[in-house]
């Protein structure tokens, strides 16, 4: 026996030493004694004890920290500083969570470049497939410049002490390094996590695109975008997910709004979404809608894109977790399931209604599926998405279909129809579906999420959670909407929004960007 624990501590020692763990055990260490000895009180080199909680830490993705916290007198637990010094805790990032999240940064702008470039590209006429390339190339140049400057410390920041803007910290990236941020992720490198989450930014007003295509100015468009960052999507970003946010229900145990948001339901899908359908509006109808055919001049690219964006939105779903973990394993799940069955539910009822199922259709349900199934993917559980994934088909088909047919706004593209109507129905689903982080008893659920906070625990098993949620829709439906009419006003202000009747009928392929998208 004492041969085998021998073996087994030197092969732990090895392996520790492997990740940067700690220096290798000592003789003093490694030889049997008669009794164990108590860990010290403290030291600056940490014990082999110390060194193994952090090791299981890292294999949880939790806090390192805690394997060496230390009573005081008055029974109050810290790490001392020498020791936490010596110990890969908050200065230090874990090699597979950090390369996991670098891996799904690289998915998410995936999803813009060329997923929805494609998507959206296929979907308008041919005269205009190039302007919206161009206005998804436009999006991931502009808002990384933002991101840099300011909207990185405007979201995840929180020197202001506001609910609403984080703080001017992180400025120019100042400060942000290789070493994790622990309050968005202990194992995940702060420069990493921010590059992550600059691709959601990234796509967040891209989709906004959809509804507006064919007949907003280059220009116009670019304006609109930096000042509806500023508008609606730091602050929104940061009331959802900053540490003191004033809807983060998982991070800010003192939340105004105890609402979860796994993905980016109210941030992204229903920012933009709202945001569209108040911008098409104001601008007006395409010349000849109504009047003119106007379908979609290459399904094969929409179809090609549909595929690139379920492939990136493993990383829009699955790393947000912030590490390769149990959580991710979850949401990578529900984001599988909801995507299938929606997209196959939404070709069934096609069928039915037209008597056909188009790719179109096709492509249409699985987008729904994912945007649905975004704010809830870590929190249900496989039925759940299963559930989700049918109602992903049903309430947007119903909005793209008869809701659009009836008012006849042209939102050109379906983004009202699918993001802003999945991503508020995505939020409910959230409150009525979710899974408690742990189990009456106690003990860890592998099906929620261990890392909500107690209060919406105690929300979700008293059923109470979706009223959070109806809030938090509430609050993302007024910055959307009230700060879309102001921004569209000023932009039409400032440069006019609309290209001339002569120019809209050539095409904004030819009259902003002077090139064809195909030469025949």
């Amino acid at each position: 026996m004492k041969a085998n624990r021998m073996l087994c501590l030197l092969a732990a020692a090895i392996f520790l030493s492997w990740l940067g763990l700690g220096t290798s055990l000592t003789a003093q260490e490694t030889a049997p004694a008669a009794t164990p000895a108590a860990a010290p009180a403290t030291g600056s080199t940490p014990t082999l004890e110390e060194r193994v909680g952090v090791l299981e830490a890292y294999l949880m993705n939790s806090d390192p920290s805690e394997p060496l916290k230390i009573k005081d007198k008055s029974g109050n637990a810290t790490v001392p500083e020498d020791l936490l010094k010596n110990t890969p805790t908050a200065q230090h990032s874990g090699p597979g969570h950090n390369g996991w999240m670098m891996a799904s940064s690289a998915l998410v702008l995936f999803m813009t470049l060329p997923g929805l470039a494609l998507f959206y590209g296929g979907l308008v006429r041919r005269k205009n497939v190039l302007s919206v390339c161009a206005q998804c190339l436009g999006c991931a140049g502009l808002v990384t410049l933002l991101w840099w400057a300011v909207g990185y410390s405007l979201v995840f920041d929180d020197s202001f002490g506001s609910s609403f803007f984080g703080g001017s910290k992180f400025f120019f990236f100042h400060n942000v390094t290789s070493a994790p941020n622990p309050n968005y992720g202990f194992w995940v490198s702060q420069n990493v996590y921010a590059c992550y989450q600059l691709m959601f930014a990234i796509i967040t007003p891209a989709l906004i695109v959809g509804a507006v295509a064919e007949r907003m100015k280059y220009s116009a468009i670019m304006l609109f975008i930096v000042l509806w960052m500023f508008v609606v999507y730091f602050p929104m970003a940061h009331m959802v997910w900053g540490v003191n946010g004033l809807m983060s229900g998982v991070l800010n145990a003192h939340a105004k709004i105890h609402a979860i948001d796994f993905a980016g339901g109210t941030v992204v899908h229903m920012t933009s979404g709202w945001s569209a359908l108040i911008l098409c509006m104001i601008l007006g109808k395409r010349i000849g809608y109504g009047k003119e055919k106007m379908a979609p001049h290459n399904m094969v690219l929409c179809m090609a894109g549909t595929g690139m964006l379920w492939v990136g939105w493993y990383g829009f779903n699955a790393g947000s977790a912030v590490g390769a973990d149990d959580i991710a394993a979850n949401a990578f799940t529900n984001t599988t399931l909801a995507a299938a069955i929606a997209g196959f539910a939404w070709a069934f009822i096609e069928l039915i209604h037209k008597g056909h199922a188009s790719i179109l259709g096709f492509c249409s349900g699985i987008v729904a599926g994912l945007v649905v199934i975004t704010p809830a993917c870590g929190f249900v559980s496989p039925t759940g998405a299963v559930i989700i994934g049918l109602l992903a088909a049903i309430v947007p088909y119903i909005f793209v279909v008869f809701v659009k047919g009836k008012f006849r706004y042209d939102d050109a593209l379906d983004t009202f129809g699918v993001h802003a109507v999945g991503g508020t129905l995505g939020a409910i689903l959230t409150g009525i579906l979710a899974v408690p982080g742990k189990l009456a008893n106690g003990a860890p659920n592998p099906v929620g999420n261990p890392n909500l906070s107690a209060n919406v625990d105690v929300y979700i098993h008293n059923g109470s959670l979706v009223l959070q949620q109806l809030a938090a829709v509430g609050v993302t439906l007024l910055f959307a909407i009230v700060g879309t009419v102001i921004l569209a006003v000023i932009v039409k202000l400032v440069t006019g929004m609309r290209p001339t009747r002569e120019e809209e009928t050539q095409g904004l392929d030819l009259t902003d960007h002077q090139e064809e998208g195909y030469i025949l």
